[in-house]
């Protein structure tokens, strides 16, 4: 079955810099969409980015353009987000998940089928 687990979160000072790591195992081969959420402490679940493995096309939430990127290495089984200029309302638990297949486009993606256990970032 389909397993995420993610690492990389920690506390870090405003303007620093973090790189989250989801590795993948049990998927599909082919292509998926696999996206990065965040859960601020009393907030809702945000989307971060999302990016389709097939085409590596990335999609970002606005608050984030330009600080984060999401990528993928393949030989790995793993998806990245690299998180810049970070900001103390980035606090939050992150979470990366996987949605099998490439229809719908990954940015029309309504639902995640499979998460991982998250991993906490915190900015002072």
């Amino acid at each position: 079955h389909v397993q995420l687990v993610e690492s990389g979160g920690g506390s870090v000072q405003a303007g620093g810099s973090l790189r989250l790591s989801c590795v993948v195992s049990g998927h599909s081969r082919g292509s998926n969409c696999v996206g990065w959420y965040c859960l601020p402490p009393g907030g809702e679940r945000e989307g971060v980015a999302r990016i389709a493995t097939g085409s590596g096309n990335t999609y970002y939430a606005d608050s984030v353009k330009g600080r984060f990127t999401i990528s993928q290495d393949n030989a790995k089984n793993t998806v990245y987000l690299q998180m810049n200029s970070l900001k103390p309302e980035d606090t939050a638990m992150y979470y990366c998940a996987l949605d099998p297949g490439s229809i719908p486009r990954c940015h029309d993606r309504l639902a995640f089928s499979y998460w991982g256990q998250g991993t906490q970032v915190t900015v002072s």
